[in-house]
């Protein structure tokens, strides 16, 4: 497997992250605390953060395809997209994965 395919999914998985913990933040301003201007802002984030929710469940399966995943563990990377915080932890652990079967890493010097 190519490194741009791992590096093109965390690059998404962090912006899909980014914008789901700005658009928790959004919410909470508007309906919790009331504030005017979160209407505006949590409309632009939501927005998107779902154009680019879809480009991030295309880069992860198309590195769970590569990879070779079992279903269950591509539904598991595909929805960490939806809940705050989940797409740091699987973005790590993915990477932490793959970061040896991954073409092009230059070898380790002892």
């Amino acid at each position: 497997m190519k490194r741009s395919v791992l590096t093109r999914y965390r690059i998404m998985a962090y912006v899909t992250g980014v914008l789901l913990v700005a658009l928790t933040f959004g919410m909470i301003g508007k309906y919790v605390l009331d504030m005017g201007g979160a209407a505006d802002f949590t409309q632009v984030v939501s927005i998107a953060h779902g154009w680019l929710y879809v480009v991030y469940l295309i880069f992860a399966f198309d590195l769970g395809s590569k990879a070779k995943w079992p279903v269950k563990k591509q539904l598991w990377v595909l929805l960490a997209g939806t809940v705050p915080t989940a797409a740091f932890f699987v973005e790590r652990r993915i990477s932490r994965e793959l970061e040896g079967s991954v073409e092009g890493k230059a070898p380790a010097v002892a």
